[in-house]
């Protein structure tokens, strides 16, 4: 076990969030925020963006377990290309599969494409859009992205798969 920074503090990642109960989002983590993410007992950590993880994260997730699942690298390393609907949909897959939990849905910083991925779960779980964007707001704040916001307006729920263990939430 790791021991926890500054006299028993626990750091969380940037823009880290709860989600629903088991399902949780931010940013990448760095070492101060390991034993945070510890206590979490997580199964599997969906990594959205392109960019690759540390080494030192890599290590983390394979001394506790943690399955990580990469949706991010498609060949294609620019942060500014907006998130693709295939991953997107990929994602909700792996989102409202139970068997995943408990998961962490993560990017560089935890606002775009993350945002974006639970904007689209919020549209599924009929959210109105004024408070899909207001949540996306609040982790991208003065980085609002309107295409991003556009993205999740206009995404067909319809295209989602929903399992048989889909999530008591939904």
């Amino acid at each position: 076990m790791e021991s926890v920074p500054y006299g028993g503090t626990l750091i969380p990642p940037i823009n880290f969030g709860m989600v629903e109960t088991d399902l949780y989002r931010s940013g990448v983590p760095n070492e101060l925020s390991f034993p945070f993410l510890e206590k979490l007992q997580l199964k599997k950590i969906l990594y959205l963006a392109p960019d690759e993880v540390s080494q030192q994260f890599l290590n983390f997730v394979d001394d506790q377990g943690i399955e990580l699942v990469a949706l991010g690298w498609d060949g294609e390393k620019s942060p500014w290309k907006p998130i693709s609907e295939e991953v997107v949909l990929n994602a909700l897959d792996c989102i409202l599969n139970v068997d995943n939990y408990p998961l962490h849905v993560m990017c560089n910083l935890g606002r775009h494409r993350t945002g974006t991925v639970i904007g689209c779960l919020r549209k599924l779980q009929r959210w109105n859009l004024t408070s899909i964007f207001e949540e996306y707001r609040r982790f991208a704040g003065s980085k609002v992205r309107l295409l991003n916001e556009q993205f999740i307006e206009l995404f067909d729920t319809d295209l989602v798969r929903i399992p048989q263990n889909y999530p008591s939430w939904l």
